[in-house]
């Protein structure tokens, strides 16, 4: 598990205005409950951008008055116009006290409808779990070894490790191998003006049958 370890100032003044004025300063409101005791302090940009702008699970090891916390990202609120970080909450992992949190989903194996010509589409990317902090992962596994043309893999396929309980439904698909547009319609063509089987005969009435027994006589 990758921990990203940094210092942190306390913040004293925590209202609308203090963090009006922390911004201003180019500093990071933040937040850090779960622990004893709630605690507010700043951050510099540089100090999280490996926290936030990653598809990884990492772990925050953050610095406060000389006592480390760890801690993991809970809720990350930006400015709806310029996407700036405008504050940061950070739930803090308490030894034997369980976590909710969403982690990644990875695959192993090839996928043997991808070979056949179909396409990889991966639809979920996160899975909420519960875990104590000291069974956390940074990744969930999938093997899609077994994955054929127009199959999904599912919620239940995660090889999750003792202590990680999966919340999210079991029969969610989590990725699936998708037919080709082009393969499609391939097949529907095929289907259509195919040939009838050797010895087959044509419908009655139809192009280029022969008349019923008896039709030239009531033409006459």
């Amino acid at each position: 598990m990758e921990v990203i370890s940094f210092s942190a100032k306390p913040r004293e003044s925590v209202g609308t205005t203090g963090s009006r004025r922390t911004r201003k300063e180019g500093l990071i409101p933040a937040v850090m409950y779960g622990g004893t005791e709630v605690k507010h302090f700043t951050v510099e940009k540089k100090q999280v951008k490996s926290l936030i702008y990653t598809p990884e699970f990492k772990i925050a090891e953050v610095e406060i008055d000389g006592a480390t916390h760890k801690c993991i990202i809970k809720n990350i609120q930006m400015h709806p116009i310029t996407d700036n970080l405008i504050h940061l909450d950070f739930l803090q992992l308490v030894d034997g006290k369980p976590v909710k949190c969403e982690i990644p989903v990875k695959f192993t194996g090839v996928a043997p409808g991808v070979k056949e010509g179909g396409k990889f589409q991966q639809l979920i990317r996160r899975v909420k779990v519960k875990s104590n902090p000291e069974s956390l992962v940074n990744e969930l596994m999938i093997d899609i070894s077994e994955l054929t043309l127009g199959g999904s893999v599912r919620i239940k396929d995660i090889i999750a490790s003792d202590g990680i309980e999966i919340m999210s439904n079991p029969s969610m698909p989590v990725a699936s191998v998708i037919v080709p547009r082009a393969a499609k319609v391939e097949v529907a063509e095929g289907a259509e003006g195919e040939a009838p089987a050797e010895g087959e005969v044509p419908a009655e009435g139809a192009e280029g049958a022969a008349p019923a027994e008896g039709a030239d006589k009531a033409a006459k």
